[in-house]
């Protein structure tokens, strides 16, 4: 049976061709269109979080009066792992890792049910936020910075985050460690008294003043016409204007008779310096399967061009450039193959035929297109490790080819004909090089077999070097 197909091949050479060439296309579509370049494997974390708030409670009050209740809650339900909770001051996340072989999507709707189920939690708590962890790849990070105030800077990196977003394959970008926006009022006791107004009636008047309210519609003969009050203030000077009191006499009282008001952002300790100027900080990702180096490259030809258009005093720069990463494997890669290739080709040429040289190095790049063909039934993407996988398979693909070749070319020597020595020498060597291949097949197989959040690391080798 070995003896037949391997005869088959030998003698319908243009079969043979046509499988050669069909391998070698699947391979590149599947490069082209189906293996996204990524700098580290996409992993699927199978945890829930519970994220709720709890305004100005201390720790002890939060653990106590919400953490705690939110564990008993689900801490005999199938499926869950571990719990892992946080209390700190006005808020509480408990993080619940999930046991394999359970559906996550089911689990995560049990949690939400049993979590809404609680009656006990703080009148003034928010409703706690269930939700499913996920990771996202980043790709790059872009600074704009300057000695400019934070409000100015602000508007120039939510410009920068705009334009990017709006890129042809890119559509995850996030500013990132920047303080939110915040418009506080602050009111002294004597100025209260002066005015005989009370905190409560100021509170009123804000929420009554500053809000969107439906009217309703009106039916016309052209359509419905929606009718809409849009008076929710902003800004300071949408809030200077709230008006507090109507005095008897027709006078006004405005907010900011009364009031100081301050539109910046919520005091957190957070302060970020690039090249010693106040930064502010762009990521920008990728998803699905947007290559990494394409996003990268798309991101600093953007910042080359917007380098001259920006205003004085703030210039715009990237880092942590993670694609780099992946450039750099992959010019591993293809140098190694390269010249890997010309060596065989060199020394196979020198003692052999360099007919057989040439077909031992084309075994290289279509076995390479083989498991790129394959890697997407498996999940498989390029990345650094994938990429290191195949740099670990690239001597065993050669040697081989080499003992093949070799065999050939000796039963060739015997008797001068080639169709005989191809089918003759494959046949000897045939058995050993399978079990050979299956040995490595064997050897790396327990990786597959790997479980946990470190699974879609370890699974990347075998994925690669078995197909």
């Amino acid at each position: 049976m070995k003896t037949g197909y391997i005869s088959w091949f030998a003698r319908n050479h243009v079969a043979a061709n046509l499988l050669m060439v069909s391998i070698v296309f699947i391979g590149l579509m599947s490069l082209k269109t189906k293996l996204p370049l990524e700098v580290f494997p996409s992993v699927e974390l199978d945890i829930v979080n519970i994220n709720t708030t709890l305004p100005g409670s201390t720790p002890t009050e939060t653990e106590q009066g919400i953490t705690i209740r939110v564990e008993e809650s689900i801490s005999d339900l199938e499926g869950v792992d571990s719990i892992t909770s946080r209390s700190g001051e006005g808020f509480s996340r408990v993080s619940v890792e999930l046991s394999n072989g359970y559906n996550p999507q089911e689990l995560l709707n049990e949690i939400k049910n049993r979590v809404d189920g609680i009656n006990t939690l703080p009148i003034d708590a928010e409703k706690p936020l269930v939700s499913k962890s996920t990771r996202r790849r980043e790709v790059i990070s872009v600074v704009a910075s300057g000695d400019v105030s934070e409000t100015e800077l602000r508007q120039i990196s939510e410009k920068v985050r705009d334009d990017i977003i709006e890129m042809d394959g890119i559509t995850q970008v996030f500013l990132e460690n920047v303080r939110p926006f915040e418009i506080s009022i602050e009111v002294q006791q004597e100025t209260l008294r002066e005015y005989g107004i009370s905190i409560d009636e100021i509170s009123q008047a804000i929420s009554s003043n500053s809000i969107d309210l439906s009217a309703g519609n009106i039916k016309a003969s052209g359509g419905d016409i929606l009718i809409k009050t849009e008076s929710q203030a902003y800004r300071q000077t949408e809030f200077e204007q709230i008006i507090i009191r109507t005095r008897d006499d027709g006078s006004i009282i405005r907010l900011k008779d009364m009031a100081v008001i301050n539109d910046g952002f919520e005091e957190q300790p957070i302060l970020n310096r690039f090249n010693g100027n106040r930064a502010m900080e762009i990521e920008v990702y990728s998803v699905g399967n947007q290559s990494a180096i394409d996003v990268a490259e798309k991101v600093k030809n953007y910042i080359e061009q917007q380098t001259q258009l920006l205003p004085q005093g703030i210039s715009l720069s990237y880092w942590r450039d993670r694609s780099q990463i992946v450039k750099n494997r992959l010019s591993t890669l293809i140098s190694s193959a390269i010249q890997g290739g010309l060596l065989v080709m060199i020394l196979l040429t020198l003692f052999l035929r360099p007919k057989v040289a040439f077909w031992v190095v084309i075994g290289i790049p279509v076995s390479f297109m083989g498991a790129l063909s394959l890697m997407p039934l498996f999940g498989i993407t390029i990345n650094i490790v994938s990429l290191f996988a195949f740099i670990l398979v690239l001597g065993i693909v050669v040697d081989d080819a080499i003992v093949t070749g070799e065999n050939i070319y000796t039963h060739m020597e015997r008797h001068g004909d080639g169709l005989r020595a191809a089918v003759e020498g494959t046949v000897e060597v045939a058995t050993p090089v399978t079990f050979g291949i299956m040995t490595t097949v064997v050897a790396f197989l327990p990786l597959t077999l790997i479980e946990g959040g470190r699974s879609a690391f370890f699974q990347q080798l075998p994925f690669v070097v078995i197909p």
